[in-house]
């Protein structure tokens, strides 16, 4: 009886809705339908959990008096030490054997021999020269070894032992660097394309005795007339120049000066000799790489030597930033768009060797703001920039978003982003922007087989820098995610500080208010940070701390033997920053 009473109640209810039902109803349920079909169809997970943004580094419980916390990202917790080095293992040792720092010349024997640790992965990158964008050379990596090997002992037996790299983004250079760390030699990095008085105080202030760079851009007879000391030269001559004399002394300098080519070094030995890498002697060290700071254009502000502890350390906690599922790999074409003669570039540079990914150089890297023209010819899927090439591409991108179908697009793009935290997905809307978008890679003579699609872009803030260098904001680096299609990471960068003192994890796609401010993110794993009162910033002991930023760690290069606490080796930044309530550190 009781369910017979129930189903009445049911059948009249359901008579008395049909009998009531009209257009509206259908369309209101329609629209209902359409919403929850909508939400559950494009429902994503974020590419990183929202806690993991909401708190990205930790203080330490106490702090010393005029200092805030000591702050340092979730990948190096306290009480743990700083990522030091590559844990690099020799062949045969037992896998649970801790493994050594390593230095430079650990890295090119990866290159050569792939990761020896995982034997089920033993393939190698490809090294690349682009020239132009309808000729892409590649080098067979038993040459560059060759090319290492005789450079370094063309060297060493003129008497070199202070080498000075003046050379755009190359194999040469590359090659000159790892030479350097294999045969005892100091390498000195020169900023390409300074101006003649800069190039000599450069040479003056470094002690330099041998210099290796390419005809055109080094003033030789200026050189040689204003230091004395430079006993060895060695020019790098392209395929054009190559029947030329290019070993005469100007007159006056008494002989002084060894003038060679880098082709005629591998010309005067046999083909077969040199194309294995040197033994590498874990009980010697490496000697140093000095690069230069400037705050200023035409300004040598500061000399930093770099050991080559500092060097891996800063490689490592490049490798340690990358989540598991976008590390770098043989699959990577990485090309470096900005000078290797900054730490940045060069040590993000010498991961992607140490991870094995391809690598292709291009001498415009620099010295080009149009990141269409510094990848013409390749399809690289990691690129490392500098600001001004990403701020005039988002500049001129920007300025071609004025419809209103087209900037209804670049906002479900945009909210994909920053709302749910995960790219966006294909839709017609999504989409119908493309064509304005920058064609990264997109050139018809570009490498084949193309490893892939643009998927990292890093770029870096330099710390205390007045060269006009433009600060992107929160909104700009989203909309160069959105142009890009690729994850972008934005570093803070310092003299004294190989690769990173801070940068944005690569899933962190926020924007926060009205997107003009910008944040560096935590610490990288090699290094923590603190703040310092200044005359105009005291600490109240509230939780918010603004003051000038230190760097500690071991990729943080020593000043004086006296320099840090407790044998850290620290570095003021110059500049005044605060910690964010995410902790994340930002410039004031």
């Amino acid at each position: 009886m009781g369910v017979a009473s129930l189903l009445n109640q049911f059948d009249d209810g359901l008579s008395s809705l049909l009998a009531q039902w009209n257009v509206y109803s259908t369309v209101l349920v329609t629209v209902l339908a359409l919403i929850v079909t909508y939400s559950v169809m494009n429902r994503v997970d974020p590419d990183i959990h929202p806690m993991l943004l909401a708190r990205q580094a930790s203080g330490s419980p106490v702090r010393q008096n005029g200092e805030s916390p000591i702050y340092r990202g979730n990948s190096a917790p306290h009480g743990m030490p700083l990522n030091s080095g590559l844990n690099v293992r020799e062949s045969g040792a037992q896998k649970w054997a801790p493994g050594r720092n390593g230095d430079l010349r650990d890295v090119w024997r990866r290159v050569v021999t792939g990761n020896s640790e995982d034997s089920g992965n033993k393939a190698t990158g490809r090294i690349l020269t682009v020239l132009g964008s309808e000729k892409v050379l590649e080098h067979d990596l038993k040459d560059i070894t060759r090319q290492i090997n005789l450079i370094g002992q063309h060297i060493s037996a003129q008497g070199g032992s202070r080498v000075a790299i003046y050379l755009p983004n190359s194999v040469e250079f590359i090659a000159t660097l790892f030479a350097s760390s294999f045969y005892n030699l100091t390498a000195i990095l020169l900023p390409f394309d300074q101006p003649e008085d800069v190039i000599i105080s450069m040479l003056r202030a470094s002690d330099a005795d041998t210099v290796v760079t390419a005809p055109g851009a080094f003033p030789f007879d200026n050189v040689v007339k204003s230091y004395p000391a430079l006993r060895q030269l060695i020019w790098v001559v392209d395929e054009g120049n190559k029947h030329l004399d290019w070993n005469e002394v100007p007159k006056g300098t008494g002989g002084s000066v060894n003038v060679s080519t880098w082709q005629d070094v591998l010309d005067n030995s046999p083909v077969g000799v040199g194309i294995d890498v040197p033994e590498v002697d874990p009980q010697t060290t490496s000697p140093d790489v000095i690069t230069f700071w400037q705050s200023k254009p035409g300004n040598l502000e500061e000399v930093v030597q770099f050991s080559q502890g500092n060097l891996v350390a800063g490689i490592s906690a490049q490798l340690a930033a990358i989540p598991q599922r976008e590390r770098l790999s043989p699959a990577d074409l990485f090309l470096p768009s900005a000078s290797l003669s900054a730490s940045f570039p060069l040590v993000l540079t010498l991961a992607a060797l140490y991870s094995n990914a391809s690598v292709a150089f291009n001498s415009v890297a620099g010295t080009s703001p149009d990141l269409v023209l510094a990848t013409a010819g390749v399809a690289p899927t990691v690129v490392v920039a500098t600001p001004q090439t990403l701020k005039k591409t988002h500049e001129e991108t920007k300025a071609k978003i004025g419809s209103l179908l087209t900037q209804i697009s670049h906002w479900v793009q945009t909210n994909s982003l920053t709302q749910n935290g995960a790219r966006p997905v294909a839709s017609f809307l999504a989409s119908y922007n493309d064509s304005l978008y920058p064609k990264i890679g997109a050139s018809p003579f570009a490498v084949t087989p193309t490893p892939g699609k643009l998927r990292l872009l890093f770029v870096a803030h330099p710390a205390g820098v007045d060269d006009g260098t433009p600060r992107l904001s929160e909104q700009t680096l989203s909309d160069l995610r959105v142009f890009t299609g690729a994850r972008v990471v934005y570093a803070l960068t310092a003299a004294r500080v190989a690769g990173a003192v801070s940068q944005t994890q690569i899933h962190d796609y926020r924007v926060s208010g009205d997107g003009t401010g910008s944040h560096f993110g935590p610490p990288v794993s090699s290094i923590e940070i603190f703040l310092r009162e200044t005359p105009a910033h005291r600490f109240t002991g509230d939780s918010y701390y603004t003051g000038e930023i230190v760097a500690r760690g071991p990729a943080v290069a020593r000043k004086t033997e006296a320099d840090g606490r407790g044998g850290a080796s620290e570095a003021a930044l110059g500049v005044v920053g605060t910690i964010r309530t995410d902790n994340t550190l930002a410039l004031v």
